[in-house]
């Protein structure tokens, strides 16, 4: 088995049991606690084993060509993840809350030793039911903001960043940077377009793509990517791979780009500037991708091997990871995406353990200056939601 299959294999299970778990736990507040009366009864049940099942044989459909009308199907079954990931939340907090309460009590009669009340199934019924419609209204609520969110114009994200190496000259050189559009089955033509059009209005002096644009094959998304064509920058546009494009068939996306004028930076580096004013924009694969591909791997070594260290170098990497690796190989900046900013709240926190530079500007520990920022990324993954963390398109300025 292929890692990019046994990859995926991995995933897929991991997200069944996830998933499965998921809707057991809102079937259990809002059908069982509740005591919802037949036939209504049946009937959520029978809704949410359908939308339970709905979830992982929309992954499977997103790779797969097809019409208007599986995309419709993708959509809506990615939309019923995101609330269902929202009403869990709403579930949880209010037990917690309500398990923290009931132990106060409990301790509370206990130092008065008081007797315990006796269970009253009418009052637990009520509370229920209170309960699940408050999740419902919430998590509803939210979603409707999500979505917005998610569907609406990029923010422009102005990224002001001082380089120590940098050359007078080149002071204010700007670079627009879309990752994580993750073109597919609910991201399209149109919406490809509108970023391209955003971007060019930036008028930038590079355009750096900065990985997880696809989430398909090039027969499935050439129409879909075309408008990338007509990106604009002084300096050129840059590409370099994310994870996601090792599940989609890197080698002939890589291809395909160089087709339509962007430069494909695999462990490599060009210089941008004039003469006698540049600096070093390197570019490396995604830190998953060694053995996802013969001869793909990120290699920093090759892509700084023989530069002038007094030169100020810039770097391009999907995730924003090794990035101590890079300040010690005399990176100044880093410039990655792949976290989405946790995209969903709370996720958000959890994203964070794993990634500590999740979004923005960070100076690096111990790295002699060197710097990432972190872009909250241009489309989504997964669900057409967005929750505190709106999708953007960075201008990084250079100064």
């Amino acid at each position: 088995m292929s890692r990019p299959l046994l990859s995926f294999v991995v995933f897929f299970g991991v997200a069944l049991s996830i998933v499965g778990g998921m809707h057991y736990y809102i079937w259990t507040r809002l059908v069982r606690d509740t005591d919802v009366a037949e036939p209504w009864r049946r009937l959520l049940t029978i809704g949410i084993v359908a939308a339970a099942v709905a979830v992982p044989v929309a992954f499977l459909a997103m790779r797969a060509r097809a019409g208007a009308l599986a995309d419709g199907f993708v959509f809506g079954a990615m939309l019923w993840m995101g609330v269902a990931f929202l009403l869990l939340t709403s579930l949880v907090v209010v037990d917690l809350a309500r398990l923290a309460a009931s132990g106060i009590a409990s301790l509370t009669d206990w130092l008065r030793h008081a007797p315990e009340a006796p269970a009253d199934p009418e009052r637990r019924r009520l509370v229920a039911r209170a309960v699940a419609g408050g999740a419902v209204l919430a998590a509803g609520g939210a979603a409707a903001f999500s979505v917005t969110s998610a569907l609406g114009e990029p923010e422009i994200h102005e990224v002001p960043v001082k380089l120590a190496r940098l050359p007078r000259q080149l002071s204010g050189l700007s670079i627009a940077q879309i990752t994580d559009l993750h073109v597919g089955r609910t991201i399209g033509e149109e919406e490809v377009r509108r970023v391209v059009a955003a971007t060019n209005r930036l008028r930038p002096d590079v355009v750096a793509i900065t990985g997880d644009l696809v989430d398909g094959s090039v027969r499935m998304l050439e129409r879909a990517v075309a408008p990338l064509a007509a990106l604009q920058a002084r300096y050129g546009v840059y590409f370099v791979t994310g994870n996601h494009e090792y599940y989609s068939g890197a080698a002939a996306w890589v291809e395909h780009l160089r087709k339509l004028g962007i430069r494909v930076l695999r462990n490599e580096r060009v210089t941008i500037g004039d003469p006698g004013a540049s600096i070093d924009l390197a570019g490396i694969d995604d830190w998953r991708s060694a053995g996802m591909l013969p001869g793909h791997g990120p290699d920093l070594g090759a892509a700084v091997a023989g530069r002038d260290p007094d030169r100020s170098l810039v770097l391009l990497a999907h995730q924003p990871r090794g990035v101590e690796e890079g300040a010690h190989a005399g990176v100044e900046l880093q410039i990655s995406g792949h976290t989405h900013g946790g995209q969903i709240f709370p996720f958000t926190l959890a994203t964070a353990l794993v990634y500590p530079y999740l979004h923005g500007l960070y100076g690096v520990r111990d790295g002699n200056g060197s710097q990432i920022f972190v872009s909250r990324g241009t489309g989504y993954w997964g669900p057409p939601m967005r929750l505190g963390s709106p999708p953007e398109i960075a201008r990084v300025v250079l100064t």
